[in-house]
């Protein structure tokens, strides 16, 4: 089963790394491509941000302390919502159990997520 969901993971790395940063119009260049391990993303010539596809209009640094943490994380996200608060941001890069407190694709993506 360990074998499976590595070779699975894998897949999924190489079809991430394979699918890159698109451009729409000629005009519009990826102008830096940052991998951090969790999301290959790209910064694009007109200041928007793109991952998976799709194009964001932000690139937020969230940091704070989740509760019974010893120290602080930052949590990077791009976003297409002007502000994500900490809380929210916590909860939806995969520590709550609720569906209800996850993004969808194109409101948000986590793309690194580090502790200070």
């Amino acid at each position: 089963m360990q074998k499976l969901l590595s070779v699975v993971l894998l897949i999924l790395l190489i079809i991430a790394t394979l699918t890159g940063c698109q451009t729409k119009s000629p005009e519009v260049s990826v102008k830096n491509t940052i991998d951090t391990g969790v999301q290959t993303y790209c910064e694009m010539s007109d200041g928007t941000w793109q991952c998976d596809g799709r194009s964001y209009q932000y690139r937020l640094e969230i940091s704070g302390r989740t509760p019974q943490a010893a120290v602080d994380s930052t949590f990077v996200y791009l976003s297409n919502l002007e502000e994500i608060p900490f809380e929210q941001a916590w909860k939806a890069a995969g520590f709550s159990s609720s569906s209800d407190d996850y993004f969808s694709p194109e409101d948000a993506v986590l793309v690194e997520w580090r502790t200070e």
